[in-house]
């Protein structure tokens, strides 16, 4: 292994690792997941790393379709020559948040500002030919205002609602360049002990000939569903995409995560992608990914 690939590595556990320490065993409401309820609210601080996405190492992430020539509709992101990628690697991936400003619209209003920062690698650790490079990592900083919806229909609980900026690319150069800039909305609600989180999105404009990949939308999707789903030490979540497009611009995609809680926080992890855009520099590329390791949350 390089010394900048295990420094790299190294600092990505110890994040991790801070992180996490802050969590509990007991899966968290959505309300409680963004200080919304009573009790979080009383004991909110500002600027304390909390999780956000599911924080994993899959040591093992098969491919059914290997991607050896990225391409993009835009000709300059167009690989000629074919990169000899295995169809085994590890992924990884931090996630955390943190509350900015706290009721900006006074105590009956509300509305808290977040901000967030996920990485997601693709690490062919397992490549001897090509000396075990990082073949993709994503980088999505992003900042949002949420508001408190607390109503209930039956089972059916709002939650909350909001909207913010994201950011996404993985900051490489051409041909391999890849990025993306949207405006979030999203809602989340809570039926028994399922969360849903409805995000749709507007992906703002960038000029043509700068634009890396014009058709995103139409593989990435225009809008995520996430429905999570948690009973004793089991942890389900099914994340879809979808392009809300139908004929030949119709793609979409869905990932299931799997994790079994056996160590305090440490989870045994298992994950299945399928679809469009399981990274940037595959979002107009279909396969299946099936990986297997442990999360932290």
């Amino acid at each position: 292994m390089k010394y900048p690939q295990f420094l790299f590595f190294a600092c990505f556990i110890m994040l991790c690792s801070h992180v996490v320490a802050q969590s509990v065993t007991k899966y968290p409401t959505l309300a409680e997941a963004w200080q919304l309820d009573s009790t979080s609210r009383s004991k909110q601080v500002e600027f304390r790393l909390l999780p956000y996405k599911p924080v994993y190492i899959l040591f093992a992430n098969y491919t059914t379709n290997v991607n050896h020539s990225p391409a993009s509709s835009n000709e300059n992101n167009v690989v000629e020559e074919p990169i000899p990628y295995n169809n085994v690697e590890l992924a990884f991936q931090i996630s955390f948040k943190t509350k900015i400003l706290h009721n900006i619209l006074g105590e009956k209003l509300g509305g808290d500002v977040w901000g967030a920062y996920t990485q997601s690698s693709r690490w062919q650790i397992y490549n001897n030919t090509l000396s075990r490079p990082f073949r993709e990592t994503n980088y999505q900083p992003e900042a949002f205002l949420l508001f408190g919806t607390p109503y209930n229909i039956g089972n059916f609980k709002g939650v909350f609602t909001g909207f913010g900026l994201n950011h996404q690319s993985n900051g490489r150069s051409n041909p391999l360049s890849r990025s993306w800039n949207r405006i979030i909305f999203q809602a989340g609600w809570e039926v028994n002990n399922v969360q849903i989180v409805l995000k749709p999105w507007i992906r703002l404009p960038e000029a043509e000939k700068n634009d890396d990949n014009p058709d995103i939308n139409d593989f990435m999707g225009r809008a995520e569903l996430d429905l999570s789903y948690a009973f004793g030490k089991h942890d389900f979540q099914l994340v879809t995409r979808h392009s809300l497009r139908d004929g030949d611009k119709s793609h979409g995609s869905a990932r299931l995560d799997y994790s079994y809680r056996f160590i305090k926080n440490l989870k045994i992890h298992a994950q299945v992608f399928t679809g469009y855009g399981e990274s940037l520099i595959d979002y107009n590329h279909n396969q299946t990914t099936v990986g297997v390791g442990i999360s932290l949350y």
